[in-house]
């Protein structure tokens, strides 16, 4: 691995910094996203926060549509909770280990080991997607990587093998040993330095490898968002706590069982909100704009009803609903769910 690392790997800006801050800023883009795309928002991030302390004293509404576009958005929350963190209860400096490294909000073994070895040299190995399949494969484990009994299997395993002369580069090199020679489909086999000692290669398991039960399938709901026009304002509301979405802004939504919902039943729910449709700016019959938007267990189908109205929504109305007029410049300044900014984008 250490051999292969220096003559192969992708030349990263998060590789060339010990900086505790940089180290953990790029692992929280990482999770569930791919090099191309968080490598652009690691360099925004970085260009606006440079420092925690910057960070830690950013509106989070402002952190949030930094953010857009990358899902997950708990992980922008908690990036934001962890920099206050840090800076409130250790100075503004990151803890020096693993285990206190451990302690901080939102980050878990695979961050804590990647920060500890990255920036302080300490002798703990990563364990992500890419090192359960390359393990898996050159010792033959068939435990399943999806249960959570196996972790301490193939953590134990990493750990007796990382090189406590170079614990940073050994988890750069597995890691992107599995990114780019031991992919999930079609590895380089061929061209593989670990060919005569893989396990996997010399069964002919290789295409078996890593062991991983299937997820549930994701569940398909189907949302009908009002899109609430006066003027030149839209109406708006923000997302509440203990949602996927909290922080975000979307319009008003109904949710149906199916993808239909008739323009009476759509003027039933306008009116329930307090709005009066604007009948001389009302749209031709037709099929409203349909997105479809992928979450990790939901499959979203939604709607936009675009209605103009008659007047502004009633001050009751904005207050048992949270929905707000905002003007086009403003809604381009608000977080949103990238389901809304591509219905935006579109329209």
């Amino acid at each position: 691995m250490l051999a292969w690392y220096p003559r192969h790997h992708r030349d990263l800006p998060w590789r060339h910094t010990r900086d505790p801050y940089a180290i953990w800023l790029s692992e929280v883009i990482l999770q569930q996203t791919r090099v191309a795309q968080g490598l652009p928002y690691y360099e925004a991030f970085l260009a606006a926060y440079p420092t925690v302390q910057a960070l830690a004293g950013a509106p989070e509404q402002e952190v949030l549509r930094l953010w857009q576009g990358l899902g997950y958005y708990s992980r922008a929350r908690n990036m934001h909770h962890t920099a206050q963190q840090v800076v409130q209860e250790h100075g503004g400096q990151f803890p020096t280990t693993y285990a206190n490294l451990l302690k901080l909000r939102g980050v878990g073994p695979y961050t804590a080991a990647a920060i500890a070895s990255f920036a302080f040299g300490e002798a703990v190995a990563v364990l992500d997607g890419n090192v359960y399949r390359v393990l898996a494969r050159i010792f033959g484990l068939h435990s399943d990587i999806a249960a959570p009994a196996s972790r301490k299997e193939f953590q134990a395993l990493a750990d007796q093998h990382i090189p406590a002369a170079a614990p940073a580069d050994f988890n750069q090199a597995i890691m992107e040993f599995g990114a780019l020679q031991c992919t999930p489909a079609r590895p380089d086999c061929l061209f593989c330095p670990m060919q005569h000692s893989c396990w996997a290669f010399q069964h002919g398991q290789v295409a078996l490898l890593p062991v991983k039960s299937k997820a549930k399938a994701a569940r398909v709901r189907y949302l009908h968002y009002l899109v609430l026009r006066h003027g030149e304002a839209i109406y708006l509301k923000k997302r509440g706590e203990k949602d996927i979405w909290q922080g975000l802004y979307d319009f008003a939504v109904v949710e149906t069982t199916g993808l239909e919902l008739d323009a009476a039943e759509v003027l039933r729910h306008v009116e329930v909100l307090g709005g009066r449709l604007d009948t001389r700016l009302a749209a031709e019959p037709g099929p409203p704009p349909l997105l479809k938007h992928v979450l990790s267990h939901q499959k979203l189908e939604a709607r936009f009803h675009t209605v103009w109205l008659a007047g502004a929504l009633p001050a009751t109305a904005l207050a048992d609903t949270g929905l707000r007029a905002y003007s086009p410049a403003e809604i381009e300044e608000l977080p949103k769910p990238q389901l809304i900014a591509n219905y935006l984008g579109k329209n």
